[in-house]
């Protein structure tokens, strides 16, 4: 069953719920993100997580899905051998919080096989989208999945899965994050087997 947690109540748990990234040699991290080499949109790094309380767990069960704007930025894709559609529908800050939100249309004939496609399997979330990233080429930051719980009771601030997208079916998803810089107006959305979008606009 896929569930997911809206902005409005990330943002109520955000003390909690922002992950320290391991950074590279010599350079600082904050909360949700991880430094890297400029130009780079390979992982650098899995992340640590925040330890979870009461309010996080009350959080989770808040299930909605977030709520999907205009298009900012689409592809065909083939993956798993089915024919995609993804589109990026909104990247939009909300106080020191980022929620990315898409849909992936399986517009074949064949059902899309996911498995762990957009998961984070060694942190136990293979089948959420906790393995995506927005990648900031200029100032060298990969920033990830925000989470909660340590390993292997981790959850991600994102939506889940099932194993198979039908052919016709629409699939929308979200995935919360720590707000990049307001000087940050466009960044790189690392969706794994999906791709990698560039210079999508931050609203």
């Amino acid at each position: 069953m896929r569930r997911g947690i809206t902005p409005a109540v990330a943002a109520s748990v955000l003390a909690i719920v922002l992950a320290g990234c391991g950074t590279l040699p010599g350079q600082q991290g904050g909360g949700g993100e991880e430094k890297q080499a400029t130009g780079s949109t390979e992982p650098v790094g899995s992340a640590g997580s925040a330890e979870p309380s009461e309010a996080a767990g009350s959080a989770e069960q808040k299930v909605a899905p977030a709520e999907q704007g205009e298009v900012i930025a689409g592809r065909e894709v083939k993956a798993g051998g089915a024919d995609l559609t993804v589109q990026i529908t909104g990247l939009k800050r909300q106080g020191r919080l980022s929620t990315l939100t898409w849909t992936v249309t399986n517009k074949g004939d064949e059902r899309w096989q996911m498995n762990s496609d957009m998961g984070d399997t060694p942190d136990n979330l293979g089948l959420t989208v906790a393995g995506i990233s927005l990648v900031d080429p200029v100032n060298g930051k990969r920033y990830t999945v925000a989470r909660t719980g340590k390993y292997p009771k981790t959850k991600c601030l994102c939506s889940d899965y099932d194993v198979f997208t039908e052919p016709g079916e629409v699939l929308p998803l979200h995935a919360t994050f720590a707000a990049p810089p307001p000087d940050v107006t466009k960044i790189n959305v690392d969706l794994k087997v999906l791709g990698v979008f560039t210079d999508v606009p931050i609203s």
